[in-house]
């Protein structure tokens, strides 16, 4: 529903006696007539049962004396809550006014005056006090109402009406839409004492039905109420700067001694340079460019990485604010709307009801069975039952208020069942959820590749420096060993030790694969911003990752697999009338009737009856959706409503409500799969009506509607061959893919009924299972939801991608058969099984089964969790669709639970790991592809960045001890452009590959696949072996291939460039190589959909290209001619044709291979690296403590900068933490609820780990 829908009235309407033993109609003074004729006791006829006789009218209340519109009265519903709390104080007043003389009130905080109760903290004095303030109450007063819970401040305020008043707002209207600036200034004295000028109404204000709701944005809106109150927003975590990225970066160690190496290098080339006269013939020294080159080729590094950070950061902080907005139902301008959960205002009047999560804290207003769960926000984990904020000031005016009585909703917890308004009085950071969620802001947890990836980074950089610190000694040992005989000046000797250094150092840069966990992030937030726009809403990162690898879906039925669509097409009244919207003519032999026709022919007293079960029996109510005028609500209880509106007259349903007096409301159950509401009639006659599932309701019917086309209302026996019947016709509807809903009432003398039992916390309310017994059987309808566009092909590709799914529906076995079969769920040899059956069989059995099991139909939520758990513990990876409140445990139970954007409750929401906005099926199927890509994206540069890792650091180290002047073919600066390459660019490009529908038709990766397949390893030592040959002949061997003399310097450094230049093609090149996993040859395949692929190889080729023609000394390099260019283009194109070989080898011979290979690598290996261990050990002391000095400078540099902010925020920070600390005062002091404050703390402790086994396994 858009934010402007506008919903045209309240959910229910509920008028709650405290007692109705008697049976005696209340009295009134001007009773309205109801729209529908009611039967009389005249009108019954009893065959065989033993009915009494008795009057069938409803009881109609007396109207409010306010104004009318065109001659009727008209009432919303909300104001039925109020009138609820009206009549039920009355009756507890009454009820109390024996004890009222001597028993006065037990609530704690009673003795306090209004002055006491309302006394700020010394932590929130602000919040007292408010310039220019046109309201009666601060902030800081109305959170005395909760924080802790407090009946005294409740009673300060003035109770419901006085926060009515000094809020200024419409209990029963809500907010107007128009209001800006509010000019006139109500006191606190004027509102605290509204309930004493209303103490004689005896009804709330009427809504005006032809108020208009403004559809345009009002400029300005609410400008007073932000202006005091504040809106719902609580304060973005800040985020980090971008100069912090920056900074961070530049404390990488690595980076760090790099810098201080060039600076020395720097210093001592251009002392060279000035201080010292070149040899003759010589112009001066410019080794100093190379140091200049290092520093500025880090600050790219620097610049780069900050700026990748910053990107990233910025699209998690918008999904963020997505995942966080929803829609919630409010009443404007007499008119429910749904509005953004952020636009809530202190003065709204919210709808609540079973499933919610509260948006803001407040007052109920009225209501019927809420009950909370607040064990969020207040560590209580019973279900607190709460009290219209009516009843709770009469209570305390007539002396008989204790501390049980709870009006106080809080926001964070969940509404576990019934309905109702409440008054919101705190919203975003004044509220209790909001101080809770600012003190609890953290960042975002690492995903599980995230972590996989960072300890194979840290693995692969231990390899690189441990191969770095090798070529150091090497060519140290060379270094010392040939000073005896180095004739150069101590400058240059210095010099030359710097060039040892700054190479190995450079080595490690390379070898360290920082960009892995990067690659991982820049995928995920790649991902996930293409996946909203394809309505899946990422709430968890992991769910992204996880999602490519699941192997079976549980999925709901209707709204997902359907299109949520429903229309009643089929039905039954009683056993023997069948309706058919399809049927052509009447069948009056066999009963059969056209749609229209059966409705027509009814008689008044049946079709008030079936009005009766079908509009109040019901939460769903009218609105406007899109323009178009609708019901709202289940799209099940919608379709019977329009029903009665089409075919049984019924009038507006706010109309039909209001007129009825509602004792007891049952609401819907998953598990008893069935809704009721009990009615008081007019005669005192107590009526309950029950609707549900048809084939567990026929069980509980032992009598039926007869002739329904009579005068009267004819009740018998249902006898077997009627109770054949009506199975017959449910089974029919059900092949028809139709759901079947059943119809019954029953009619009580009193209520609660004798002998049934109560709620212990409310004597007045019956135990449904004693009263649900021995009812008659009205009729069944079959309602039509129609399969969604594209599930069967949807259905089909999970299929083809080795994804089970399986439809966990609460239809019955025939529907949902039906249902499966269509969408091609079931096939021929799967399995159908009902929830209860299912739910009773031995773990080993069900493991059995599991895995021919297609359909669980009649199920309950904790079938679907069971489901779940079993299915996880076979190995599976699960994901699981749910949209109520009781499908939370299994969607946090799977491995990706997804709830309904649409028709999901809240909890189901917060559970869930992604939400389906659409609720369609066909997004999940885009979930796995894009769960599939970011797996396919981390591997596709892993496989890219192995390869240019081992070739760079073996290439370099071979060739600086090969070297008489022990250089590296490639120099420092060269080695940081292909750094940036690997760590940046190769990242970008490979991680912004889109899905294609191709990417289904493989099996998913189980849980235990290795990060590298043997594909990967396959490609990545081919391509190494490839890379490394190539290098390594037109390094040794080139100057004879060529002719070069190797005297020439000129012509030596001609072919170093060549050698450079061909390395950094061959990767260009590589990374084509690198966008398939598979050993398909097609590598430009959808190359073109990926214009940040194409854009990154651009610039890699561009930058390429210019470092050769310009980059001179500072690359310490020379511009090649034609021919040398064609040397390099032609020595690595053929990567591409080698790939094409490569992929020809099966990977089952590959794999052999490489296990031998594997075998003899960890021979060597376990003795190395205890060898290494000891060697660096000291080195490794050596390295902290030389580092230390370095650390400490950053950390006081960074608490420099952010010292001034500390000061401004820590005391703001402290008295935060201080006012949320919540602990029990003494009698004299203002009553706080103790609520138990569990600290929570991180260790800061890092951990090494060892470094992953190398597991080769056929893909």
């Amino acid at each position: 529903m858009t934010s402007n829908g506008r919903l045209l009235a309240p959910p229910i309407s509920i008028r709650t006696a405290v007692s109705h033993s008697m049976g005696e109609p209340s009295t009134g003074t001007d009773m309205s007539q109801s729209s529908q004729q009611e039967p009389s006791s005249s009108d019954v006829e009893v065959c065989p049962l033993d009915i009494p006789e008795h009057s069938l009218s409803l009881q109609v209340p007396s109207s409010p004396t306010t104004r009318s519109i065109g001659g009727d009265t008209l009432r919303s519903r909300s104001d039925s809550f109020n009138s609820t709390a009206f009549s039920t104080a009355d009756t507890a007043r009454s009820r109390a006014s024996s004890d009222v003389r001597t028993l006065r009130s037990r609530f704690e905080g009673d003795e306090l005056t209004a002055e006491e109760a309302l006394k700020p903290d010394k932590t929130n004095e602000k919040d007292f006090e408010v310039a220019d303030n046109p309201f009666a109450y601060s902030p800081g007063q109305l959170n005395k109402l909760l924080h802790p819970k407090s009946l005294a401040a409740y009673r300060a305020l003035g109770g419901i009406q006085g926060l009515e008043k000094g809020l200024q707002t419409d209990l029963v209207a809500g907010l107007s839409v128009d209001e800006t600036s509010i000019s006139r200034k109500v006191t606190f004295e004027e509102a605290a004492l509204a309930p004493n000028a209303k103490k004689h109404q005896e009804h709330g204000p009427v809504i005006d039905q032809n108020v208009m709701v403004t559809d345009h944005e009002v400029n300005g809106q609410y400008h007073d109420r932000k202006r005091v109150f504040s809106d719902n927003r609580l304060p973005n975590k800040k985020s980090v700067s971008i100069w912090k990225l920056f900074w961070n970066a530049a404390n990488d160690k690595v980076l760090i001694i790099l810098t201080i190496a060039a600076v020395i290098s720097l210093a001592l080339g251009i002392y060279e340079a000035v201080g010292q006269t070149p040899p003759p013939g010589e112009g001066p020294s410019v080794d100093w460019i190379e140091g200049l080159a290092i520093e500025v080729a880090v600050v790219i590094v620097i610049l780069v990485t900050g700026l990748n950070d910053y990107r990233r950061e910025k699209q998690f902080v918008a999904l963020n604010a997505k995942k966080e907005d929803r829609q919630v139902k409010a009443v404007r301008s007499g008119k429910s709307v749904m509005i953004s959960v952020f636009d809530v205002m202190v003065g709204d009047v919210l709808h609540l009801e079973s499933g919610d999560s509260l948006p803001a804290d407040g007052i109920l207003i009225g209501g019927h069975g809420i009950r909370c769960d607040e064990s969020s926000a207040t560590g209580e984990s019973d279900a607190m039952k709460k009290t219209g904020g009516y009843e709770v000031w009469q209570r305390i005016e007539d002396g008989t208020a204790t501390s049980k009585l709870d009006p106080f909703i809080i926001s964070g917890s969940k509404v576990l069942e019934g309905v109702g308004t409440y008054l919101v009085t705190s919203v975003g950071v004044n509220s209790g959820f909001g101080k809770v969620m600012m003190s609890l802001q953290t960042d975002n947890e690492d995903t599980p590749l995230q972590a996989k990836l960072s300890r194979m980074a840290g693995w692969i950089g231990f390899l690189g420096t441990s191969a770095a610190g090798l070529l150091f000694f090497i060519l140290l040992f060379r270094f010392v060993g040939g000073l005896p005989s180095n004739t150069a000046t101590p400058a240059v000797k210095g010099s030359q030790f710097l060039d040892i250094l700054i190479v190995a150092i450079t080595i490690i840069v390379v070898a360290v694969p920082e960009g892995l966990p990067v690659a991982v992030t820049l995928a995920l937030s790649f991902a996930t911003k293409k996946m909203l726009k394809e309505n899946n809403l990422v709430r968890h990162l992991r769910a992204c990752e996880t999602m490519g690898n699941a192997t079976t879906i549980c999925s709901d039925k209707t709204g997902t697999l359907t299109q949520n669509k429903m229309t009643v097409v089929a039905g039954t009244i009683g056993s023997a009338i069948r309706f058919d919207r399809m049927a052509e003519a009447d069948d009056e032999e066999r009963r059969r009737f056209r749609f229209a026709s059966a409705f027509e022919r009814l008689s008044p007293a049946v079709r008030s009856i079936l009005l009766q079960s079908c509009a109040i029996n019901s939460t769903a109510f009218e609105g406007e959706e899109e323009g178009k005028f609708t019901f709202i609500g289940s799209k099940t209880e919608t379709a019977i409503l329009t029903m009665a509106k089409e075919q049984l007259g019924m009038g507006p349903v706010a109309e039909e409500r209001a007129g009825v007096e509602v004792v007891q409301l049952i609401p819907f159950d998953s598990d008893r799969k069935c809704m009721g509401v009990v009615i008081r009639l007019a005669s005192g006659i107590y009526r309950l009506l029950v609707k549900g599932a048809a084939e567990i309701l026929l069980e509980e019917a032992t009598a039926e509607l007869v002739d329904p086309f009579s005068e009267s209302v004819q009740i018998c026996e249902l006898s077997k061959e009627s109770r054949t019947a009506v199975t017959a016709s449910i089974n029919d509807f059900a092949t028809q893919s139709l759901r079947t809903i059943a119809l019954l009432y029953k009619d009580f003398q009193q209520w609660p009924p004798v002998g049934a039992r109560t709620l212990e916390d409310d004597r007045s309310m019956a135990m449904f299972e004693d009263i649900f017994h021995d009812m008659t059987f009205l009729g069944v309808v079959g309602i039509q939801d129609p399969l969604r566009d594209g599930v069967t092909k949807a259905v089909k590709q999970c299929q083809d991608a080795g994804v089970v799914v399986r439809m966990v529906t609460g239809d019955n076995v025939v529907t949902a058969t039906a249902i499966a079969t269509q969408c091609g769920i079931k096939t021929e040899n799967g399995l159908v099984m009902e929830g209860p059956k299912f739910r009773q069989l031995s773990d080993e059995k069900m493991d059995d089964i599991l895995p021919h099991l297609q359909v669980l139909a009649r199920s309950s939520p904790d079938d679907k969790r069971i489901l779940v758990s079993r299915l996880k513990h076979l190995g599976e990876t699960v994901a699981v669709t749910g949209d109520g409140t009781n499908d939370g445990p299994a969607l946090k139970l799977s491995d990706v639970g997804f709830s309904m954007g649409i028709a999901g409750t809240e909890v189901a929401k917060e559970a869930s790991a992604i939400i389906l906005m659409d609720d369609n099926f066909s997004s999940i199927v885009k979930a796995i592809m894009w769960g599939r890509s970011v797996n396919d994206a981390v591997a596709k540069f892993l496989q890219f960045q192995i390869t240019v890792n081992i070739t760079a650091v073996i290439l370099a180290f071979v060739s600086a001890v090969s070297s008489p002047e022990m250089h590296s073919v490639l120099s420092a600066v060269q080695l940081l452009w292909v750094n940036l390459i690997m760590d940046t660019f190769a990242a970008l490009a490979l991680a912004t590959d889109p899905p294609t529908e191709k990417i289904l038709d493989r099996k998913p990766a189980p849980k235990s696949a290795p990060l590298i397949t043997t594909n990967m390893w396959k490609m990545i030592i081919g391509q190494t072996i490839y890379q490394l040959a190539v290098t390594m002949v037109l390094y040794f061997a080139g100057s004879a291939i060529l002719g070069y003399a190797k005297s020439d310097k000129t012509l030596q450094t001609e072919l170093a460039t060549m050698v450079f230049n061909t390395f950094v093609w061959m990767q260009i090149f590589n990374q084509f190589n690198n966008r398939r996993l598979d050993n398909k040859l097609n590598i430009f395949e959808g190359v073109h959909r990926n214009w940040f692929f194409i854009a990154i190889s651009m610039i890699m080729v561009a930058g390429q290209i210019m470092i050769i023609f310009v980059g001179g000394a500072a690359f310490q390099i020379k511009r090649i001619d034609g021919t040398q260019w064609a040397i390099c283009i032609l020595c690595a194109l053929p990567c591409l044709a080698w790939a094409i070989v490569l992929r020809c080898i099966p990977d089952k011979y590959a794999a052999y291979v490489f296990h031998i290979a594997g075998t003899i690598w960890f021979f060597f290996y376990r003795p190395t690296i205890k060898v290494l261990s000891f060697i660096f050990k000291p080195v490794a002391v050596a390295w902290r403590a030389i580092f230390a000095p370095t650390k400490r400078f950053s950390k006081r540099a960074a608490a420099r900068v952010l010292h001034r902010k500390s000061q401004t925020n820590g005391k703001a920070r402290e008295d935060e933490e201080t006012g949320l600390e919540m602990t029990k005062t003494n009698s004299t002091s203002t009553p706080q609820t103790p609520v138990r404050d569990t600290p929570v703390t991180t260790p800061n402790v890092m951990v090494s780990p060892p470094p992953p086994p190398i597991t080769l396994t056929a893909a």
